[in-house]
């Protein structure tokens, strides 16, 4: 497990922007909000190997350490930004409630914190597993229309989608839905994650009932917002229409000295 720097930045006491990804675990499809989010942020992206099958403990133990390093090794990095997305929103929950002390504040895309929402999904992740690698390329390209609107993306994006969707092995698949299936936290823990909180939900998500349950945190959350888009699929920071950046400037989550500069 690393941080990857997807673009460089010179520019002295900025808060690191910590991406975590999706299922893919890849860390690359942040690639479309990069540049704006770098006017901003130091921006890095979580990398999970493909082959990755570490338990929730393991995961946020790994990432709150390379987290630290960070910030021991760069101490121009005044604060962190954790930004989850899918599967990384759960960790970020997870992430926060261990070491809250780390996290300034946190924006939360399309969380699939209500994965067992989707029985039919829960079900799959058992059959996943005995799926063979030529096959799960093939039947990727069917999952696709579920997980973004595509009709909303560029071809560039919608192949970089679909590449990481398939660099994972069925096998580490199964496993991670598995620790979706698992994910539990309620709302007694929710109500301690006192930083701001955006969450960012698709209102045409096939995959999950991402504003219900963006509805949900926000009911819990003691200090949170709810954004909602209209017309976004799952995959929403892949879409051309799509602007973080915007979304960040608009609920006040952009660096008050940097957001002053720029205006």
């Amino acid at each position: 497990m690393r941080l990857l720097y997807p673009k460089s930045s010179t520019s002295p006491e900025i808060p690191l922007f910590i991406y975590l990804p999706g299922m893919d675990g890849t860390g690359k499809l942040l690639h479309r909000q990069v540049k704006k989010l770098s006017q901003f942020f130091k921006v890095c992206c979580l990398s999970i190997p493909r082959d990755d099958c570490s338990n929730w403990n393991t995961l946020v133990s790994q990432t709150i350490s390379l987290i630290e390093k960070e910030l021991k090794h760069h101490s121009q990095f005044s604060s962190v930004y954790l930004c989850g997305e899918s599967f990384g929103g759960c960790l970020a929950i997870k992430l926060a409630l261990k070491s809250p002390e780390l996290i300034k504040k946190m924006i939360l895309i399309n969380p699939a914190s209500s994965f067992t929402q989707r029985p039919l999904l829960s079900w799959g992740s058992e059959l996943i597993k005995w799926v063979p690698d030529i096959l799960h390329q093939t039947s990727t390209l069917g999952f696709l229309p579920f997980l973004a609107a595509l009709g909303r993306m560029e071809t560039k994006d919608y192949n970089a989608l679909l590449k990481a969707m398939q660099s994972v092995p069925p096998l580490v698949v199964s496993y991670r839905l598995r620790l979706l299936r698992d994910f539990n936290v309620d709302e007694a823990q929710l109500k301690q994650l006192t930083q701001p909180i955006l969450t960012v939900a698709s209102d045409s998500d096939y995959l999950l009932p991402s504003v219900a349950e963006g509805k949900r945190l926000v009911s819990c959350l003691p200090n949170s917002n709810l954004v909602v888009l209209p017309d976004s699929g799952h995959a929403c920071l892949l879409e051309t229409e799509v602007d973080l950046t915007k979304l960040l400037q608009k609920y006040n989550f952009l660096p008050l000295k940097t957001t002053a500069h720029e205006q």
